[in-house]
């Protein structure tokens, strides 16, 4: 591997040799720092985002395929695993989740509830980070940000498809006067599982178990080029047409779906938060996997 085990940027380097103990080894540009410089470069951002899309290998780490971010903090190891909450949740870093400690060019994380990884730490550059998992040949890319410059807004619409998710379903608050009336207007809860949807009609305000879902369908979440926090939505049921809704975020509880055939705006609350913490269904049921959306070539018909 063409790479520089711990190089965190010349200067922090620079900073770092001078201050404290560090063995330097010229061997494939391989550098091994003491365990507490590996440390201070953990800990030199306050958020380390998992850019899932990037991973490496046929393996896993479990706690690092859940996570959205990752932070080290004297000691302590956090993860955001939710998008909801995200930013709030731990002050931003989330909850916690374990321990640290380090070595030279090493971590190793005593995990709540998957127990000791031991890590081989690089860095890809100034504000990238390689954890790489030797038992599984596995690689984590991770990108550092301060709470205070971290995209919020982009985490959700980048993972818009883990978001919708996190509510056991949608319940329509809000129906615009403007537009014309169509099939849509009648339905009040929308559910999205991670292969498919399904809808009812039942009254608002009905509880969660007594739903009966009138509806089923397949659905789809497009990107479109040059416009960053717009994302489309086709709902294809299973025995009528399409439905197309421009798809936005609000916020971490509620989504606005457009309907441009009607010129129809709604709005939709999240009931039934799933907060993936360390239980046993957080663990199992919610999965990071690389992927990215088909990309539609249309305009945004909604004036905000």
């Amino acid at each position: 591997m063409k790479t520089v085990k711990l190089l965190f940027g010349y200067t922090l380097i620079a900073t770092l040799l001078v201050s404290c103990y560090a063995e330097v080894i010229v061997d494939d540009e391989y550098i091994e720092t003491s365990a507490f410089n590996t440390d201070q470069v953990l800990q030199s951002y306050e958020l380390w985002y998992v850019d899932i899309n990037e991973t490496r290998g046929n393996g896993e780490v479990p706690f690092l395929q859940r996570a959205f971010t990752v932070s080290f903090d004297q000691g302590v190891f956090y993860a955001n695993n939710n998008i909801v909450g995200i930013g709030k949740t731990g002050n931003g870093f989330g909850i916690d989740v374990g321990y640290y400690n380090t070595y030279r060019g090493q971590v190793e994380i005593d995990h709540d509830v998957y127990g000791n990884w031991l890590l081989e730490v690089y860095a890809l550059n100034g504000r990238t980070l390689e954890l790489y998992d030797a038992s599984s040949d596995t690689s984590y890319i991770l990108k550092g940000y301060q709470r205070n410059n971290f995209d919020y807004d982009q985490v959700f619409y980048d993972n818009i498809g883990y978001f919708i998710q996190e509510y056991d379903t949608w319940e329509k608050s809000y129906t615009s006067l403007e537009g014309a009336l169509n099939d849509f207007d009648n339905e009040n809860f929308i559910q999205f599982l991670p292969s498919f949807f399904r809808s009812s009609t039942d009254a608002p305000g009905t509880s969660l178990s007594n739903l009966r879902w009138d509806f089923k369908g397949d659905y789809q979440i497009y990107d479109i080029p040059n416009d960053r926090t717009l994302k489309a939505l086709t709902l294809d049921y299973d025995f009528f047409g399409n439905d197309y809704f421009e798809l936005y975020v609000i916020n971490d509880a509620t989504i606005e779906l457009y309907h441009p055939d009607s010129g129809t705006v709604y709005e939709f609350r999240g009931r039934g938060y799933q907060q993936y913490l360390k239980t046993s269904k957080g663990a199992v049921d919610k999965k990071r996997t690389k992927s990215s959306n088909p990309t539609m070539n249309v305009v945004r018909k909604r004036v905000n």
